[in-house]
């Protein structure tokens, strides 16, 4: 089956720091872009950043840019997303996606979502 499950989220004050993973079954996530997204309610979902199968790194959001770091492990089959000096912003519901190959240019060109998890900032 093949499967994205995401994991470690959470409630986090201000200035702290999460570390999500991705974790892909049933299939390798070394043939693919894998990238994170987040979504607020009522608002679209907005790419955060990608990491390609060459290891190429596309940041989606130049706001996030030195305070979250996308990094991919291969041998464990999973991609993390450092998030650090977190903000009440940032919180959303982060999902991680594959496409072939290469980062696409926005988060609606991604062929396979996972189910989120939820990311809370606050005092």
């Amino acid at each position: 089956q093949v499967q994205l499950v995401e994991s470690g989220g959470g409630l986090v004050q201000p200035g702290g720091s999460l570390r999500l993973a991705c974790a892909a079954s049933g299939f390798a996530l070394d043939d693919y872009a894998i990238g994170w997204a987040r979504q607020t309610p009522g608002k679209e979902r907005e790419g955060v950043s990608c990491i390609a199968r060459n290891g190429d790194i596309m940041v989606h959001r130049d706001s996030i840019e030195g305070q979250f770091t996308i990094f991919r492990d291969n041998a464990k089959n999973t991609v993390y997303l450092q998030m650090n000096s977190l903000k009440l912003e940032d919180t959303a519901v982060y999902y991680c996606a594959v496409r072939r190959n290469s980062c696409p240019p926005g988060p609606n060109e991604y062929t396979f979502w996972g189910q989120g998890t939820q990311v809370t900032v606050s005092s």
